[in-house]
């Protein structure tokens, strides 16, 4: 069992009850009692029960009802919340802002940082905010299991956690998350571009992003709902990791550029904004026009109307997930019986002018 659900398990018990020997809930979880009684100094820190000799009861103002929430005490308190991103400079500043206003809304403290992709780095952060005594975490971990069936790091830290754009190993612990539909977002691209009569639609994406995946899912989708084909071969262009000026990036950019003038494409999806100004540049520089030759939607509208011509763009509401991401944990942790949730937001398509139709 997994810190986090003993943590609740003990709860249920003092609500019940009103009090539980750490001895009787050992037995009951078949841990040790010395697991038992680490777990409950950690609730007693965070002002959810009252230590005592031999186990815990509940707060002086608090009263044991089943299916209660937390008593007064753990809602007067000020909470502190931790949060850990990969990058303060694309896409997550729009998440920060949010979390930090909702949280300041409720009362709650936020310490913020940033990984920069960095996984032992974050690590190392989660571990010292933990030992800090944060009440509950919110995080965008750099890197996923390597398998489904691999153990994620965050899973023991024992405090109270929602994931923020991603999503956790399907076989495992129930983990809270906020994510953005990015495959539904891809499917909106593409019937977009299919309703603008556009057939020949194809995929560039830079790969080794979590996104990457889900976008490339729902691209999929969304022709075999327009019934259409791929426009290439191999339907979904992946630049690699690699920055423009190198020979895997220029190498693809190259070949897709080759395919628009030779008719072979007539519209695409390009994730990141970044990579959709390139393409862009790189037209120009052929001769070819968007939307004439190409129809374009880039994908996370970061910077995508920031270019000569204004790109359309799927947008995903990335205040709408730090508000929900605040939300989500703050229940959590005043609230630790209450059922998980998973929420899922919907992005939206903003139509500028790269992509008309033919």
């Amino acid at each position: 069992m997994h810190a986090e659900d003993r943590h609740q398990a003990i709860l249920r018990r003092v609500r019940r009850h009103g009090s539980v020997r750490v001895t009787e809930v050992a037995a009951e979880l078949r841990v040790s009692p010395v697991t038992v009684r680490k777990d409950v100094e950690l609730l007693a820190e965070r002002g959810l029960l009252v230590r005592v000799h031999g186990g815990a009861r509940l707060p002086d103002e608090a009263s044991p009802s089943p299916g209660a929430g937390p008593g007064p005490s753990a809602l007067a308190r000020e909470l502190t919340f931790g949060m850990i991103v990969p990058s303060a400079t694309y896409y997550y500043p729009d998440v920060i802002r949010a979390v930090r206003e909702t949280a300041a809304a409720r009362g709650a403290r936020l310490l913020l940082r940033i990984s920069e992709y960095d996984a032992e780095g974050e690590r190392a952060h989660a571990r010292a905010m933990v030992e800090a005594g944060v009440d509950g975490l919110l995080l965008a971990p750099t890197a996923a299991p390597e398998t489904p069936a691999d153990a994620a790091w965050y899973e023991d830290l024992g405090i109270p956690l929602v994931l923020v754009e991603r999503r956790p190993r399907p076989v495992g612990p129930a983990v809270e998350h906020v994510v953005t539909d990015h495959a539904y977002g891809a499917r909106l691209a593409v019937h977009h571009l299919a309703t603008q009569g556009r057939r020949r639609i194809a995929l560039l994406t830079r790969g080794g992003t979590p996104t990457a995946p889900l976008i490339e899912e729902g691209f999929h989708a969304g022709l075999r709902l327009a019934g259409l084909q791929p426009a290439l071969e191999a339907a979904h262009s992946d630049l690699g990791m690699d920055r423009p000026g190198t020979s895997q990036y220029d190498g693809t950019m190259e070949r897709f550029l080759d395919a628009v003038a030779a008719g072979r494409i007539d519209a695409a999806v390009v994730h990141p904004d970044g990579d959709a100004l390139v393409l862009l540049q790189r037209l120009n520089a052929r001769g070819l026009t968007v939307p004439g030759d190409l129809a374009v939607v880039s994908y996370d509208d970061e910077v995508a109307g920031l270019g000569d011509l204004p790109l359309s763009a799927v947008a995903p509401s990335k205040h709408e997930v730090g508000v929900s991401a605040v939300e989500l944990l703050t229940a959590r942790v005043t609230e630790p019986d209450r059922p998980r949730r998973q929420v899922s937001i919907l992005p939206e398509l903003r139509v500028r002018g790269s992509s008309a139709g033919a």
